[in-house]
């Protein structure tokens, strides 16, 4: 099924694309609740009147290493205040390699609607066979043991591990970020307020991460072969703690004295393949598991539980019956042991997978890695929240190329001593020019310089007032002390392989410039930004090693007939709508390709593409929609075909009344499921 447009029309604009269901299981319904980063970083405001001790700049510096920064990006173009950098010489031509496709329309339609000339199939889909013996799924007699055979719920990520030198065998690794007990089941089955037990473990083993082996077809798509790679990783999977606080105070519990083993992971959201063949993978919002923090009378964990957002009462999902380590008041310790990011080694299904500390406690989107010059790692990662912060780790120790079992081991030690950084942004631009509106400064941009402030490094805080400890597991508070720049929520980063400069993604922030929240600042431009932003930097020297960086807004999203939407200089009556950018991925050619959760246009979400480079920079085509009530995860892009997670499809809907079929028609009950795309031949 494709739709092909007569031309790219503006939307009307909607308060939110995400439904009531999605944001109770997904995040705890988090912006219905006060954003938890109270602290009281200078905004740009303030910037401009004072810098930071830890801030300064001065301005002749700013603007020299400013314009210095993206140099080669706009090679050839003739200078002008008047005009933006990216615009000069822009002219559209032929289809960059990599976007020469027909831009599918936004719709509304039940289905992957994907561009004419090319085909689709599904890969996986929740309840599909993942360890050998697994039962055939019936969604009227689930259980626990079977759940643990078979694919999760909610994929999020998808990492592709290539197992041939011709790129037909794959090692796919899949997140399962959240359950949704209440489209889970059919209806009569499930009360959400009186849940049983067997249930509930249900959804333990839903979350997690799925190993399967898939093969390219003849006909181009991907198909799960049988392998013993196949592994399903649960909330009762065991995982080494690594790093430097591993058998922390923090960690120790009743079940865990020792502070080195947790059980499980959850809430995983994105994630990144390693260049050594192993996947990150972010534990995000794990704050809405826990339950009764309010119970806590310690005032110094009850200002850490509230930093992090742990909830008050009982929780949506009832855990906290059925195991004590949900309940915050008798297992105090047992918050503190998620939040990480995990790392997994698929090629070994005997492995223990690990949580790493030293990249710090936080709601972890992702977690991406660039290899310095000097051949060290770094990890990219942002904490998916309203005023929250952009983090970068660099190992101390070097990495080891190739992907055997010696390289692997040595390069995952690698992300256990190193030193974790937090980001500054400071704009170049008078601050009257940076009026919430999104209307372009004089210079044509939204751009400036960054530093990358330090916060620990291995047993050594440079944070006052913090020991190391308390830096690596309460990490949020350390960069508030720190004066990190407070983003609107900073989802996946992604290093870009061909021109090497890195891309966040910042999805929204309604509460950008509310009464009591941060103002505006140039790296974050717009009063309640509903629609989101595409973050670009340039380490300095192109060295992710570097401490300091230039960068720019690519992309400021929403309905392009708009006044306040950016896209790169490129004529805005040439691009597709896009809004809420959540993860981001590179195709061959260095295109980003950019997928979107929570749609404010009134339209389902999607994947885009988008030059980065060269005249066609900025011109965002959008290459899929996903079904009704979906959100659109875990892109790749390669030379072949293009995966998609589709999450969530029918969100909103009912077990009696639901919104979407997807993917298996009929009256059946919607279902998580990956799909593959590839052009027809």
């Amino acid at each position: 099924m494709s739709f092909t447009p007569g031309r790219l029309l503006p939307l009307l604009t909607h308060t939110s694309g995400r439904a009531a269901t999605t944001c109770i299981y997904r995040c705890g319904n988090q912006c219905a609740h006060e954003a938890p980063n109270e602290s009281s970083n200078e905004y740009f405001g303030d910037v401009v009147k004072g810098m930071s001790r830890r801030g300064v700049f001065k301005a002749s510096a700013v603007m020299a290493a400013a314009a210095g920064g993206f140099a080669a990006l706009n090679a050839g173009a003739t200078a002008s205040a008047a005009v933006p950098p990216a615009l000069a010489g822009n002219r559209p031509g032929r289809p960059v390699p990599g976007t020469d496709f027909t831009p599918v329309a936004p719709n509304k339609a039940d289905a992957v609607v994907i561009p004419d000339g090319w085909e689709q199939n599904v890969v996986i889909r929740w309840g599909d066979p993942v360890v050998t013996g697994a039962p055939e799924f019936d969604i009227a007699k689930q259980t626990a043991a079977a759940q643990a055979k078979q694919f999760g719920y909610n994929n999020d990520f998808v990492g592709l591990i290539p197992q041939d030198p011709q790129g037909k065998r794959f090692l796919m690794v899949v997140n399962h970020e959240y359950t949704t007990e209440t489209q889970m089941f059919p209806a009569g089955q499930y009360d959400a307020a009186n849940p049983t037990e067997e249930q509930v473990k249900i959804g333990w083993a839903a979350h997690g991460l799925s190993v399967v082996l898939v093969e390219k077809q003849r006909d181009g798509g991907l198909e799960v072969v049988p392998s013993h790679y196949g592994r399903r990783i649960t909330l009762d999977t065991i995982f080494e703690v690594r790093g430097p606080a591993a058998g922390s105070k923090y960690l120790k519990t009743s079940a865990d004295p020792t502070g080195t083993k947790v059980r499980g992971t959850q809430n995983n959201c994105s994630g990144g393949v390693t260049p050594w063949g192993t996947v990150l993978s972010g534990e995000e919002n794990f704050h809405q598991y826990f339950a009764n923090s309010e119970k806590v009378t310690d005032p110094v964990v009850q200002t850490r539980l509230t930093r992090y957002g742990i909830g008050k009462g009982t929780t949506t999902r009832k855990w906290e019956r059925f195991d004590k380590r949900w309940d915050v008041p008798q297992e105090p310790n047992e918050v503190n042991r998620f939040g990480w990011v995990v790392e997994i080694d698929p090629n070994d299904p005997n492995s223990t997978p690990i949580k790493h500390t030293a990249l710090g406690r936080f709601k972890h989107e992702a977690a991406t890695v660039k290899i310095t010059k000097d051949g060290r790692v770094a990890v990219y990662s942002g904490d998916d929240e309203r005023f929250e912060y952009i983090y970068k780790f660099v190992s101390k120790g070097k990495y080891k190329p190739g992907t055997s079992a010696h390289a692997r081991r040595h390069n995952s030690a690698l992300l256990d001593e190193g030193t974790l950084y937090v980001a500054k942004f400071t704009g170049d631009s008078p601050a009257s020019q940076i009026d919430g509106t999104g209307k372009l400064p004089s210079d044509g941009e939204f751009d400036g310089r960054g530093e990358w402030i330090p916060l620990v490094s291995g047993d050594k805080s440079f944070v006052d007032g913090f020991t190391a400890e308390e830096v690596y597991v309460f990490t949020r508070q350390a960069a508030d002390k720190a004066g990190a720049t407070k983003m609107d929520r900073p989802e996946d980063i992604e290093p870009n392989p061909v021109n090497g400069r890195i891309y966040a993604a910042l999805t929204n922030n309604s509460d950008r410039g509310a009464a009591g929240k941060a103002g505006v600042d140039e790296a974050n431009p717009r009063v309640g930004n509903k629609n989101g932003h595409v973050l670009e930097w340039e380490e300095d020297r192109g060295d992710a090693a570097s401490t300091t960086f230039s960068w720019r807004l690519l992309l400021v999203c929403g309905d392009p007939a708009t006044a306040d939407t950016y896209f790169g200089g490129f004529p805005k009556d040439q691009v597709s709508p896009i809004s809420c950018p959540d993860n981001v991925a590179f195709d061959p050619y260095g295109n980003l390709w950019i997928s979107t959760d929570g749609n404010a246009l009134g339209m389902n979400d999607g994947l885009f593409a988008v030059p980065v480079d060269g005249p066609n920079r900025g011109q965002v085509k959008q290459f899929l929609t996903v079904p009704i009530g979906a959100e659109t995860c875990g892109p790749n892009v390669t030379s072949d075909f293009v995966t998609v997670a589709v999450q969530h499809p029918g969100e909103g809907g009912t077990v009696t009344n639901p919104q979407s079929h997807w993917p298996d028609g009929g009256n059946n009950l919607p279902r998580p499921a990956v799909v593959s795309v590839w052009r027809k031949r």
